[in-house]
């Protein structure tokens, strides 16, 4: 069932959604947080690589554009 790039995805957009969390615990900022939890969820329900890939792609970016703008 597990195939070992949707291992590797998964310890990477987990490990990646941790990093972003802390970084907003931090920072007090609700941004980082909200979508460290999000590619941390996503490492749990998505069962394919490629689609986990994306979107956990998808939130860096709308953090990254949200941090930017000062939310």
């Amino acid at each position: 069932m597990f195939s070992a790039s949707f291992l590797f995805a998964s310890l990477l957009w987990g490990s990646v959604g941790f990093g972003y969390f802390i970084y907003g615990k931090k920072q007090q900022s609700l941004s980082p947080m909200i979508g460290g939890i999000l590619m941390i969820i996503m490492s749990y329900f998505v069962g394919s690589a490629l689609l986990m890939s994306l979107l956990c792609l998808g939130i860096a970016g709308a953090v990254y554009f949200l941090v930017k703008r000062g939310y």
